[in-house]
């Protein structure tokens, strides 16, 4: 019986660490492709495509950012017209879009503004 318990311990406490979110330098990124982490900076753009599409670049301006966060779906409700030079934190799946770094975020849980 504590053999039992102590495996089940042991897988609990592995398959916790697998699922934890990382935060990372925008600089680090590509190594993490595919993996979900958090990342801050600043906002420099907000570009509205609809109401389910929005691109924030951070760190620079178009085309010289140093990620994108792309916002989909319409549950995210910002101040989008005053995020603009706001410190952004996003936690998403990072992917690479045309050789430009990206984080997804689609629940409010996702993003936070400081």
């Amino acid at each position: 019986m504590k053999k039992l318990v102590l495996l089940i311990a042991l897988i609990v406490c592995f398959s916790a660490k697998s699922k934890a979110q990382q935060k990372f330098e925008p600089i680090d990124f590509k190594k993490h492709i595919g993996k979900t982490a958090t990342i801050c900076d600043t906002v420099y753009s907000v570009k509205i495509f609809s109401d389910t599409l929005t691109l924030i670049n951070m760190g620079a301006a178009f085309p010289n950012q140093k990620f994108t966060v792309v916002v989909r779906g319409n549950k995210i409700s910002l101040d989008w017209a005053n995020l603009k030079k706001k410190h952004l934190c996003v936690t998403g799946v990072l992917e690479l879009y045309k050789d430009t770094l990206q984080i997804v975020a689609s629940e409010p849980n996702q993003v936070t503004v400081n």
